[in-house]
């Protein structure tokens, strides 16, 4: 048992509330996990500077200060640095790509836990509603979020393990259940030059997803490749900065409900997770389908 939940603002509007509203919906799915939580939140300006790449990670031993200056002197461009809780948050006027090659030389034991234009992942230890405290998430501003609380399953209760996995530019993946044959599909991956930060089954699927989106598949695409090839139970959840998309497996036995109005589209492991969104009275509100992809673009 885990908890997923998700929100895609349509109305600027509401984009100043996208952390009040997320983070509300994190507390309510506390009690589907409370070993880790995380989050991704795209278009937040305070730990993404709009068009700057930004690189979040875990385990960077180096104060932010001096983390700045040594990105800085390696990059010939200013670089901002920030600790969110436990994550260290770099962000420059450059490609992702560049300021991802930089921090893994700078840092080469750090977990890197997303990067990206627009995007910000913080991941940790504890209590879902403890955590969204300590990264002030209430106050966070943007157009889509997604977030996790976890029980873990399939492997050790650390922040490597916890969910988001965002392992491709602007990528994140969320799950509810567990893949059956992940060892096979990691094998696999490695073969073809995939590497991996966890032995978390979860991992391969995101891994799996961004591959495919690598080669030039949509999300969509992507999705159904994942139905065909993992067996097991599960719900997922997949955005990058642009789209939101869910899938249920077959036997689709985790819970999931989405409500859509004009102004938002949101998903979530139980509706109480909706409860509190503006609208919500007015939505539209069902069961995702099996193996139906569900996607939204911004």
């Amino acid at each position: 048992m885990c908890g997923i939940v998700g929100l895609h603002l349509r109305n600027p509007d509401l984009y100043p509330r996208l952390g009040e509203l997320l983070s509300g919906m994190l507390g309510e799915m506390q009690d589907r996990g409370a070993d880790s939580a995380g989050i991704a939140v795209y278009g937040n300006p305070e730990w993404a500077p709009a068009g700057h790449g930004c690189v979040c990670l875990l385990d960077a031993d180096v104060e932010p200060a001096d983390a700045a200056a040594l990105l800085t002197s390696t990059l010939g461009t200013p670089v901002a640095a920030q600790k969110v809780d436990d994550t260290l948050v770099v962000s420059a006027d450059l490609d992702s790509a560049t300021v991802l090659d930089a921090a893994r030389s700078a840092f080469p034991t750090a977990l890197v836990a997303g990067f990206g234009s627009d995007l910000t992942v913080l991941k940790g230890v504890g209590a879902p509603r403890d955590l969204a405290q300590k990264w002030n998430l209430a106050s966070a501003s943007g157009w889509q979020g997604v977030g996790h609380t976890r029980m873990a399953t399939e492997s050790a209760v650390t922040p490597s393990g916890a969910h988001p996995f965002a392992v491709g530019p602007e990528q994140c993946l969320v799950h509810n259940g567990s893949f059956s044959n992940h060892a096979t599909i990691r094998r696999e991956l490695r073969s073809q030059g995939v590497e991996f930060d966890s032995e978390n089954d979860t991992e391969v699927g995101a891994r799996f997803v961004a591959h495919q989106l690598a080669q030039g598949k949509d999300v969509e695409t992507a999705l159904k490749e994942v139905c065909a090839t993992f067996d097991g139970f599960y719900t997922l959840l997949v955005s990058n900065r642009d789209s939101f998309a869910v899938v249920r497996d077959a036997i689709a036995c985790k819970p999931a409900v989405i409500a859509e109005t004009p102004d938002w589209v949101a998903m979530a492991s139980e509706y109480r997770a909706l409860a509190h969104l503006p609208g919500v009275d007015e939505a539209r509100i069902w069961e995702p389908e099996p193996e139906v992809v569900y996607a939204w673009t911004r």
